[in-house]
């Protein structure tokens, strides 16, 4: 969202309840990775939507695999110190 849309990783960190850190980290991360991001073959309209939303999703995804993270290990922090 914040690569994407341009929007400040403060506010989208709010809207999903993360760390405005964690998700300025992942951000970062994120552009090193993608720094060239560019097909190595021509792409038809259709293909390059598809291939932009499949990219969209794996986004999400790992940001929700980060976000579940760190969910579970504050839980288990909480219950460890019980």
């Amino acid at each position: 969202m914040v690569v994407e849309t341009s929007r400040p990783a403060a506010q989208v960190a709010r809207e999903l309840g993360v760390g405005e850190q964690t998700l300025r980290n992942l951000v970062s991360k994120y552009r090193q990775v993608h720094s060239e991001d560019e097909p190595a073959v021509e792409l038809d309209l259709d293909e390059r939507a598809q291939l932009e939303e499949l990219k969209r999703q794996a986004r999400e995804l790992k940001m929700e695999n980060e976000f579940l993270k760190n969910v579970r290990r504050t839980l288990l922090r909480i219950n460890s110190d019980r």
